[in-house]
């Protein structure tokens, strides 16, 4: 294929999509990696794509819209004590580790502390995504798909994807609520996305904050007996901790900073 022919595909396919990875690039045009990397670095120099680590963006969207109202809300509650969730979620990390990120505002705020760290990161949040290819050396992938504003991730409507071949040791992700119906989630294109992410993976850890716990949602994402380690705050139900220590999860407990 000539490069100005598959460069015009590549643009097609960036447009249509708003974001696609390198892998989904080399499938879908049967090129090499580097050949694919090589047209990205061209296009983005004249200013025809968005060249960021592990694809590439439409130029079609401002940057400054990817993140949501909703996001940018959710972000805003409860801060401290999330970002301490955060940070003790990424204390769990190894370097060299494969792990995924699923979309989320509590999920969104390890960013800060996986700067210094050296992982092979999959994740469907594309603000999460951008900020660690701005502000680390991790190796960061994308599923490909269309950009969910709302919730500031991509999500892909076919059955497969890039992600069926990566392999993690470690799945983080948050929840509207978790209690003795499970792990609950608000949206049920979320859970088709997310349970595929869940079976690349040997643990799946939960971020929720206290008020999360006991709370309910529309939708039922997995049962209590998929959940590894539940990382949650000192102002967490007594009782609640210890019925969800009896179903075998480890619950780490970190000190809350809110009122």
């Amino acid at each position: 294929m000539l490069e100005k022919h598959r460069q015009q595909l590549i643009k097609e396919i960036v447009d249509s999509e708003s974001f696609v990875s390198v892998k989904v690039l080399t499938d879908k045009l049967s090129s090499s990696e580097a050949t694919i990397r090589r047209d990205l670095t061209k296009m983005s120099n004249r200013g025809e794509i968005v060249k960021i680590r592990g694809g590439a963006e439409s130029n079609l969207n401002k940057r400054k819209n990817i993140q949501s109202s909703t996001f940018e809300i959710d972000k805003t509650k409860r801060t401290d004590t999330k970002k301490l969730i955060a940070k003790k979620a990424v204390e769990l990390c190894d370097d060299n580790d494969s792990i995924i990120i699923n979309g989320g505002s509590s999920t969104y705020m390890m960013g800060e502390y996986l700067a210094e760290k050296n992982l092979n990161i999959l994740t469907n949040s594309f603000v999460l995504a951008n900020l660690l290819s701005e502000n680390s050396d991790n190796l960061v992938s994308l599923p490909g798909g269309e950009i969910y504003r709302e919730q500031g991730i991509i999500l892909s409507s076919y059955e497969k994807d890039n992600t069926e071949h990566y392999r993690s040791s470690k799945m983080f992700m948050g929840t509207p609520g978790i209690g003795a119906f499970g792990v609950m989630e608000s949206d049920p294109l979320l859970i088709l996305s997310e349970q595929k992410l869940k079976k690349q993976t040997d643990k799946l850890i939960i971020l929720a904050d206290s008020t999360k716990l006991g709370k309910r949602s529309n939708f039922v994402f997995c049962p209590l007996e998929e959940v590894d380690i539940l990382i949650t705050d000192s102002k967490a139900d007594k009782e609640m901790i210890r019925y969800f220590e009896s179903k075998d999860i480890e619950v780490i407990i970190v000190e809350s900073l809110d009122d």
